[in-house]
């Protein structure tokens, strides 16, 4: 697909009120682009109380609101609440639902910042959407190519694989060849309110990052899947409160007195099962993944990469094996341990993302009862 060249100036920025999107326009600007400044509300009226420290929240767009007027571009506040809750809150419980652990960042880039408001960004005439993110995309001839950013700490190139080039072809990251000091440090000398404003380290609609009592306060408590926690050679070992609580490699809640460290190694949401075993039952040699996005194009044949299987996890080398129906095969050159399924594997080839996809459920052939409720407490039993 070859790239698109536009002589169009106006772009739309999303501005979430921190300094990196502030910083954004700056640069934006400086490069001659007619900037437009838009906020997403994504917040029903009702909620408004838990958003006000939050990116989006009303203290995000004020500050917003203020960096636009400073700047003098215009600014606007777009009702994104609906679609917020259909595509990334709906989709985040309903991963936790099947066993899974999501990566909402992920969803949100796709479907909203990318998604909607290049829609918008049609509407008002603007060729690109722009946005604070730490990453690079280059423009080129054959097409638009994805790259990590010169910061190598805040690099965020991992929450865009799924972006499909005519998405990144309309978009625009100014900071990907800055560093965060160098970015506060143009905040500072412009006078931007928002310079020093702290980076936001969670999810941005999980109060206190606990995403437990977020769930309980989505859901309700009918909605959980209750079953039994089971050690991997199939003994019982007492009941849990919903497979919506676990994630694999977690450690913590799963009752004491065993002896030894135990951890989630898998969750089966057929049976609602937690299954716990040692720490070595959490090493894998591979994983598979689905519902593959390849932004250069599809590999057809096996490549040696590197591959981030969690964002906070450091980028290990891996052999990528290609396989149909948006599938493949990632086998890692030192077995990597903690893969759940339902998070990103984002592949690289240098500093070029090339894709990635979603990890899945392995198969690890521990049989468990197909029952609808725990049994009775045995000996065994936590």
């Amino acid at each position: 697909m070859a790239a698109t060249i536009t002589l169009n100036k106006r772009v739309l920025l999303g501005m979430s009120g921190g300094v990196d999107s502030s910083v954004s326009a700056y640069l934006l600007k400086e490069q001659g682009y007619e900037v437009i400044g838009v906020t997403m509300k994504v917040w029903p009226q009702d909620c408004v109380s838990r958003a006000e420290d939050k990116c989006c929240g009303p203290q995000a767009v004020a500050d917003a609101r203020a960096v636009a007027h400073a700047l003098d571009i215009p600014h606007y506040v777009v009702d994104e609440a609906n679609d917020f809750e259909k595509m990334v809150i709906d989709y985040f419980t309903q991963e936790y639902q099947q066993g899974r652990t999501p990566n909402p960042c992920v969803m949100c880039n796709e479907k909203l910042k990318f998604g909607n408001l290049q829609n918008k960004a049609t509407a008002l005439g603007a060729w690109y959407i722009a946005t604070g993110h730490y990453a690079r995309i280059e423009h080129n001839e054959s097409g638009p190519v994805l790259k990590k950013a010169v910061d190598a700490r805040k690099d965020q190139s991992y929450f865009l694989f799924s972006l499909q080039p005519a998405q990144l072809n309309r978009s625009l990251v100014p900071l990907g060849g800055l560093t965060k000091p160098e970015t506060r440090a143009i905040a500072k000398k412009m006078g931007l309110k928002t310079y020093d404003k702290e980076d936001s380290q969670e999810i941005c609609f999980v109060p206190g990052n606990d995403y437990k009592d977020f769930l309980k306060s989505h859901l309700g408590a009918k909605e959980f899947h209750r079953g039994g926690i089971y050690y991997k050679d199939g003994t019982y070992m007492g009941p849990h409160d919903g497979v919506e609580f676990f994630t694999v490699g977690q450690r913590k809640g799963l009752g004491g007195g065993h002896g030894r460290p135990i951890f989630v190694i898998d969750i089966d949401p057929a049976t609602s099962s937690v299954i716990v075993g040692e720490h070595d039952d959490l090493i894998r040699p591979d994983c598979f993944i689905n519902q593959t996005n390849w932004v250069g194009g599809e590999p057809t044949e096996p490549i040696e990469i590197t591959t981030k299987i969690r964002y906070n996890f450091p980028e290990v080398r891996a052999r990528l094996h290609p396989l149909p129906n948006r599938r493949a095969r990632i086998e890692f050159l030192e077995a990597q341990r903690s893969i759940s399924p339902g998070q990103a594997a984002v592949c690289y080839v240098g500093d070029t993302v090339i894709g990635g996809g979603w990890i899945e459920r392995s198969d690890l052939g521990i049989s468990i009862p197909a029952a609808t409720s725990a049994p009775a407490k045995t000996e065994a039993s936590v």
